[in-house]
């Protein structure tokens, strides 16, 4: 068993998705995610990027992200808003609510527990 893991997309084939019809607000936003481990007990991690577009977003898992390139605004239900852009991280708790709105192609690596 391999005790690292460097995050590198080089030879690994994206998976392809978009958000559920129900929680588009604008755009058509086309997601590539390059899930690169998964862990026992529901940890995963990997990179993911977004085409601009708004959606709905609800957590259910606790995520920790860091933006690699592009610009997206995220925006609590409480109309709390964060600018994200290159270098900035982030953390998304169970319960949180809003909107994820891609300015311009955000590309960010990620680790998910569920």
């Amino acid at each position: 068993m391999t005790t690292y893991l460097q995050l590198d997309v080089d030879g690994v084939e994206p998976e392809s998705g978009a958000p559920a019809a129900d929680r588009l607000v604008s755009g058509a936003p086309i997601f590539r995610t390059w899930n690169l481990d998964e862990a026992d007990g529901g940890l995963y991690a990997g990179i993911w990027e977004a085409t601009p577009g708004k959606w709905k977003i609800v957590y259910d898992e606790w995520e920790y992200f860091h933006i690699l390139s592009g610009y997206s605004v995220v925006t609590a239900d409480d109309g709390e808003t964060f600018h994200l852009r290159a270098g900035d991280r982030m953390i998304l708790k169970p319960g949180f609510k809003g909107t994820w709105e891609v300015i311009e192609t955000t590309r960010k690596d990620y680790v998910i527990r569920l």
